[in-house]
Protein backbone atom coordinates (compact mmCIF):
# COMPACT_ATOMS: atom_id res chain seq x y z
CA UNK A 1 0.00 0.00 0.00
CA UNK A 2 1.43 3.29 -0.92
CA UNK A 3 2.46 5.80 1.73
CA UNK A 4 -0.49 8.55 2.34
CA UNK A 5 1.08 12.21 1.72
CA UNK A 6 0.17 14.46 4.57
CA UNK A 7 -0.59 17.82 3.16
CA UNK A 8 1.76 20.70 4.50
CA UNK A 9 1.51 24.61 3.90
CA UNK A 10 5.01 26.82 4.81
CA UNK A 11 4.52 30.27 4.53
CA UNK A 12 7.60 32.15 3.97
CA UNK A 13 9.36 29.45 2.23
CA UNK A 14 11.88 30.97 -0.55
CA UNK A 15 14.29 31.84 2.10
CA UNK A 16 15.92 31.51 5.64
CA UNK A 17 13.93 29.44 7.94
CA UNK A 18 10.49 28.69 6.08
CA UNK A 19 13.10 27.25 2.90
CA UNK A 20 15.16 25.09 5.79
CA UNK A 21 12.08 23.61 6.72
CA UNK A 22 10.87 22.70 3.29
CA UNK A 23 14.64 21.13 2.88
CA UNK A 24 14.43 18.60 6.07
CA UNK A 25 10.83 17.59 5.39
CA UNK A 26 12.04 16.93 1.42
CA UNK A 27 14.96 14.73 2.88
CA UNK A 28 13.02 12.67 5.19
CA UNK A 29 11.74 9.33 4.77
CA UNK A 30 7.90 10.30 5.39
CA UNK A 31 6.32 11.55 2.15
CA UNK A 32 4.17 14.98 2.21
CA UNK A 33 2.57 17.27 -0.50
CA UNK A 34 4.88 20.52 0.64
CA UNK A 35 3.59 23.38 -0.85
CA UNK A 36 6.31 26.36 -0.30
CA UNK A 37 4.48 29.49 0.05
CA UNK A 38 6.01 32.71 -1.11
CA UNK A 39 4.94 36.66 -1.58
CA UNK A 40 6.79 36.37 -4.84
CA UNK A 41 6.13 33.18 -7.05
CA UNK A 42 9.26 33.43 -9.00
CA UNK A 43 11.48 33.80 -5.79
CA UNK A 44 9.44 30.36 -4.81
CA UNK A 45 9.87 28.61 -8.31
CA UNK A 46 13.59 29.35 -7.92
CA UNK A 47 13.59 28.18 -4.43
CA UNK A 48 11.87 25.18 -4.95
CA UNK A 49 14.54 24.57 -8.44
CA UNK A 50 17.38 24.40 -5.71
CA UNK A 51 15.79 22.53 -3.51
CA UNK A 52 15.21 19.92 -6.30
CA UNK A 53 18.78 19.89 -7.56
CA UNK A 54 20.05 20.02 -3.79
CA UNK A 55 17.80 16.62 -3.22
CA UNK A 56 17.59 15.15 -6.58
CA UNK A 57 15.17 11.89 -4.75
CA UNK A 58 12.43 12.06 -2.87
CA UNK A 59 9.11 10.47 -1.20
CA UNK A 60 7.93 13.53 -1.09
CA UNK A 61 6.37 16.27 -3.91
CA UNK A 62 6.77 19.76 -4.08
CA UNK A 63 4.87 23.07 -5.13
CA UNK A 64 4.78 26.67 -4.91
CA UNK A 65 2.08 29.04 -4.27
CA UNK A 66 1.85 32.71 -4.22
CA UNK A 67 0.67 33.92 -0.62
CA UNK A 68 1.40 37.35 0.70
CA UNK A 69 0.91 37.90 4.09
CA UNK A 70 -0.29 41.87 3.73
CA UNK A 71 -3.55 40.38 0.99
CA UNK A 72 -6.81 39.56 2.51
CA UNK A 73 -6.90 38.58 -1.71
CA UNK A 74 -3.81 36.87 -1.70
CA UNK A 75 -4.88 34.25 0.70
CA UNK A 76 -7.99 33.43 0.19
CA UNK A 77 -6.94 32.72 -3.73
CA UNK A 78 -4.01 30.68 -2.07
CA UNK A 79 -6.68 28.36 0.02
CA UNK A 80 -9.19 28.30 -2.79
CA UNK A 81 -6.14 27.08 -4.81
CA UNK A 82 -4.99 23.87 -2.15
CA UNK A 83 -9.00 22.98 -1.42
CA UNK A 84 -9.26 22.61 -5.13
CA UNK A 85 -5.61 20.37 -5.83
CA UNK A 86 -5.92 18.74 -2.29
CA UNK A 87 -9.54 19.07 -0.28
CA UNK A 88 -7.67 19.21 2.74
CA UNK A 89 -4.45 20.89 5.00
CA UNK A 90 -3.04 18.54 7.13
CA UNK A 91 -0.64 20.59 8.42
CA UNK A 92 0.08 24.84 8.27
CA UNK A 93 3.29 26.07 9.44
CA UNK A 94 3.14 29.96 9.68
CA UNK A 95 6.67 30.65 9.57
CA UNK A 96 5.94 33.97 7.14
CA UNK A 97 7.26 37.37 8.83
CA UNK A 98 9.63 40.35 8.52
CA UNK A 99 11.18 42.78 10.51
CA UNK A 100 11.27 46.54 10.08
CA UNK A 101 13.10 48.30 13.09
CA UNK A 102 16.37 48.62 10.96
CA UNK A 103 13.96 50.61 8.48
CA UNK A 104 13.62 53.00 11.65
CA UNK A 105 16.80 53.01 12.55
CA UNK A 106 18.21 54.10 8.38
CA UNK A 107 15.17 56.75 8.19
CA UNK A 108 13.47 54.78 5.93
CA UNK A 109 10.40 54.61 7.86
CA UNK A 110 8.56 56.36 10.86
CA UNK A 111 8.32 54.34 13.73
CA UNK A 112 4.33 54.45 13.13
CA UNK A 113 5.25 52.81 9.61
CA UNK A 114 7.48 50.26 10.83
CA UNK A 115 5.09 48.98 13.77
CA UNK A 116 2.07 49.09 11.81
CA UNK A 117 3.92 46.65 9.04
CA UNK A 118 5.39 44.33 11.78
CA UNK A 119 2.11 43.70 13.31
CA UNK A 120 0.26 43.48 10.36
CA UNK A 121 2.93 41.32 8.62
CA UNK A 122 3.87 39.17 12.11
CA UNK A 123 0.59 39.45 13.71
CA UNK A 124 -2.57 40.61 11.57
CA UNK A 125 -1.66 38.66 7.97
CA UNK A 126 -1.06 35.64 9.95
CA UNK A 127 -4.49 35.48 11.47
CA UNK A 128 -5.96 36.52 8.47
CA UNK A 129 -4.35 33.39 6.98
CA UNK A 130 -4.98 31.08 9.86
CA UNK A 131 -8.59 31.43 9.66
CA UNK A 132 -8.77 30.86 5.96
CA UNK A 133 -6.93 27.57 6.77
CA UNK A 134 -9.11 26.07 9.60
CA UNK A 135 -12.27 24.80 6.96
CA UNK A 136 -9.14 22.88 5.43
CA UNK A 137 -7.61 21.93 8.68
CA UNK A 138 -10.95 20.47 9.72
CA UNK A 139 -10.83 18.21 7.00
CA UNK A 140 -7.63 16.38 8.10
CA UNK A 141 -7.45 13.38 10.36
CA UNK A 142 -4.66 14.83 12.13
CA UNK A 143 -4.24 18.64 12.11
CA UNK A 144 -1.49 20.50 13.07
CA UNK A 145 -1.26 24.37 13.05
CA UNK A 146 2.46 25.62 13.84
CA UNK A 147 3.59 29.65 14.51
CA UNK A 148 7.14 30.07 14.25
CA UNK A 149 7.82 32.58 17.37
CA UNK A 150 10.92 34.14 18.73
CA UNK A 151 12.90 33.58 22.02
CA UNK A 152 12.97 37.21 22.09
CA UNK A 153 9.12 37.15 22.19
CA UNK A 154 8.76 35.80 26.13
CA UNK A 155 7.97 38.28 28.52
CA UNK A 156 9.62 35.99 31.11
CA UNK A 157 12.65 36.09 29.47
CA UNK A 158 13.05 40.02 29.23
CA UNK A 159 14.89 40.33 32.14
CA UNK A 160 17.07 37.14 31.69
CA UNK A 161 20.94 37.38 31.32
CA UNK A 162 21.59 33.71 30.95
CA UNK A 163 23.22 33.65 27.41
CA UNK A 164 24.94 36.57 25.17
CA UNK A 165 22.22 36.98 23.11
CA UNK A 166 19.62 38.09 25.88
CA UNK A 167 22.55 39.90 27.38
CA UNK A 168 22.85 42.10 24.48
CA UNK A 169 18.91 42.54 23.92
CA UNK A 170 17.94 42.80 27.41
CA UNK A 171 20.64 45.26 28.66
CA UNK A 172 19.56 48.81 29.95
CA UNK A 173 21.58 51.53 27.51
CA UNK A 174 23.01 54.81 29.22
CA UNK A 175 20.91 57.17 30.50
CA UNK A 176 20.36 60.24 27.68
CA UNK A 177 18.16 60.36 24.93
CA UNK A 178 18.60 59.59 21.89
CA UNK A 179 19.64 56.36 22.78
CA UNK A 180 22.89 55.02 20.37
CA UNK A 181 21.62 52.66 17.64
CA UNK A 182 21.51 49.57 17.84
CA UNK A 183 22.93 47.23 15.13
CA UNK A 184 19.67 45.04 15.00
CA UNK A 185 17.07 47.13 16.67
CA UNK A 186 14.09 44.59 17.39
CA UNK A 187 11.47 46.72 19.26
CA UNK A 188 8.74 46.22 16.82
CA UNK A 189 9.50 42.70 15.67
CA UNK A 190 9.81 41.25 19.52
CA UNK A 191 6.61 43.20 20.49
CA UNK A 192 5.10 41.51 17.49
CA UNK A 193 6.04 38.11 17.98
CA UNK A 194 4.79 38.27 22.00
CA UNK A 195 1.36 39.42 20.12
CA UNK A 196 1.87 36.09 17.91
CA UNK A 197 2.35 34.01 21.50
CA UNK A 198 -1.19 35.39 22.29
CA UNK A 199 -2.72 34.59 18.78
CA UNK A 200 -0.99 30.89 19.10
CA UNK A 201 -2.70 30.75 22.91
CA UNK A 202 -6.57 31.84 21.34
CA UNK A 203 -6.57 29.17 18.29
CA UNK A 204 -5.17 26.23 21.27
CA UNK A 205 -8.13 26.94 23.27
CA UNK A 206 -10.26 27.76 19.96
CA UNK A 207 -9.83 24.74 18.25
CA UNK A 208 -8.88 22.19 21.41
CA UNK A 209 -12.55 20.66 20.76
CA UNK A 210 -11.82 20.12 17.03
CA UNK A 211 -8.83 17.90 18.04
CA UNK A 212 -6.57 20.08 16.07
CA UNK A 213 -2.95 20.92 17.61
CA UNK A 214 -1.75 23.99 18.43
CA UNK A 215 1.78 24.94 19.45
CA UNK A 216 4.42 27.45 19.03
CA UNK A 217 7.87 26.72 18.12
CA UNK A 218 10.85 29.08 18.83
CA UNK A 219 14.09 27.91 16.60
CA UNK A 220 16.66 30.16 18.52
CA UNK A 221 18.77 32.30 17.08
CA UNK A 222 19.81 31.68 13.56
CA UNK A 223 21.65 33.08 10.22
CA UNK A 224 18.94 34.50 8.28
CA UNK A 225 18.21 37.54 6.42
CA UNK A 226 15.06 39.08 8.69
CA UNK A 227 17.57 41.37 10.47
CA UNK A 228 19.02 43.27 7.77
CA UNK A 229 22.50 42.82 9.33
CA UNK A 230 23.99 40.03 6.93
CA UNK A 231 24.04 36.25 7.40
CA UNK A 232 27.56 36.18 7.32
CA UNK A 233 27.65 38.17 10.67
CA UNK A 234 25.12 36.44 11.92
CA UNK A 235 26.55 33.18 11.86
CA UNK A 236 29.68 34.22 13.82
CA UNK A 237 26.94 34.27 17.01
CA UNK A 238 24.25 31.96 16.22
CA UNK A 239 24.17 28.81 17.63
CA UNK A 240 23.30 25.77 15.81
CA UNK A 241 19.39 24.79 15.54
CA UNK A 242 18.51 21.36 13.75
CA UNK A 243 15.10 20.03 12.49
CA UNK A 244 14.85 16.39 11.57
CA UNK A 245 12.12 16.79 9.01
CA UNK A 246 9.29 15.15 11.43
CA UNK A 247 6.47 16.58 12.92
CA UNK A 248 5.05 15.74 16.34
CA UNK A 249 2.61 13.14 16.43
Amino acid sequence: MSQVKEVVLITGANTGLGLEIVKALYKTAQAYHIIAGSRNISNGEAAVAAVRQEIPSSSSSLSVIQVDLASDESIKKAFENIELKFGRLDILVNNGGAGFDGAIRDGKMSIREAWNKSWDTNVSGTQVLTTEAIPLLLKSSHPRLLFITSGTSTLTMTESFAHPTLQRINASPAPGWPKPQQINPIESYRSAKTGLNMMMRQWHRILLNDGVKVWAVSPGFLATGLGGVGIEQLKKVSKDNSFNGRFPN
